[in-house]
């Protein structure tokens, strides 16, 4: 129904850094911020309506025939891996079809066992859509499914899947919390975060005490860190009170604990981070931490469009937020 549709927050607009001449183009701004949308008229630096997310039951699937598709692909879609990654392991023999050797380049239909390590996975053919799914990651979680001190992760957060898993788009670090990206297609995380779109991250950081202008300046232009050079796409003043000060800086790639070692670098500490934008986007102001939010069906149809990859057809029931 239209009446139960929420429509995701805008973001204030942002005048990110202009790219030097020569360097790649940056998807979803290099400009004026667009409004954030998962709309393909986003990703292309248009303004467009707001998506909206429409709550529902948490239904299955329902099973629609499937045209035969390369191994590679309907693994990635399932949620097992990128592209790349299955491709090397049909070609190291660990991926077997109806108890054969798979090869590079060999089809599977609906109906066909594939094992991979020896375990048997639950196919997502391309009519199906992906899931996709807003998470206000809070601080004290972990974005991985193997830790070694135990400590709890995102994934027990998660709705429960029938078939496939839930792959994270990117990370954030134990405390920092925000807008996490979620989806079922390892392909789409794989071109959420691939460095050729250039997606923005927007983060809100405070900081004990002020920045000073010089420091402003060498975070814009660049600073060394371990890893090579690292810079803020824009830098902007978000209020605060007393000895704390709070800014948005966005930037174009996602290297571990970036944002804190560029600070760090210029002798600043900062005392609390928060993503609040990943790309087209937007954390919800009413999406409370430790809740998830899907995306409706046209929303990840867009999305997908909005990459240039195959846009299926499904039919998929819409999903309700669900707080842990």
């Amino acid at each position: 129904m239209a009446n139960s549709k929420r429509r995701l927050p805008a973001a204030p607009s942002r005048s990110p850094r202009p790219a030097p001449p020569g360097a790649p183009r940056r998807h979803p701004v290099d400009g004026p911020a667009p409004e954030p949308s998962a709309t393909g008229e986003g990703l292309r630096r248009r303004a467009a309506p707001r998506p909206a997310v429409e709550p529902s039951n948490r239904s299955r699937h329902q099973d629609v025939p499937s045209k035969p598709e390369r191994l590679h692909k309907a693994l990635a879609q399932s949620g097992i891996g990128s592209r790349r990654e299955m491709e090397e392991l049909i070609a190291a023999g660990r991926i077997n079809v109806n108890g054969q050797p798979a090869h590079v380049g060999q089809t599977v239909s609906p109906g066909d066992r594939v094992k991979v390590n020896g375990k048997l996975v639950n196919l997502r053919f391309s009519n199906r859509l992906p899931r996709v799914i807003l998470y206000h990651k809070p601080e004290g979680e972990i974005v991985s499914r193997n830790d070694p001190n135990h400590r709890p992760t995102v994934f027990t957060s998660m709705p429960r899947l029938s078939a496939g898993r839930w792959v994270a788009v990117g990370r954030l670090d134990f405390n920092t919390s925000g807008l996490l990206l979620l989806t079922t297609s390892g392909e789409l995380a794989n071109r959420l975060m691939h460095p050729r779109y250039q997606l923005v991250r927007e983060y809100a950081v405070r900081i004990l005490g002020e920045v000073s202008d010089e420091s402003r300046r060498r975070l814009l232009e660049g600073v060394e860190l371990d890893d090579g050079p690292a810079q803020f796409a824009s830098f902007q003043e978000a209020g605060g009170e007393g000895a704390n000060r709070w800014y948005r800086v966005s930037l174009f790639e996602g290297r571990n604990r970036e944002v804190r070692r560029m600070f760090e670098a210029v002798g600043v500490v900062v005392s609390r981070l928060m993503r609040v934008r990943y790309g087209p986007l937007v954390l919800p102001p009413s999406l409370k931490r430790g809740q998830v939010l899907e995306l409706a069906e046209g929303e990840v149809k867009r999305l997908l469009a909005g990459f240039d990859m195959e846009n299926p057809e499904a039919d998929r029931p819409p999903r309700r937020s669900r707080e842990r």
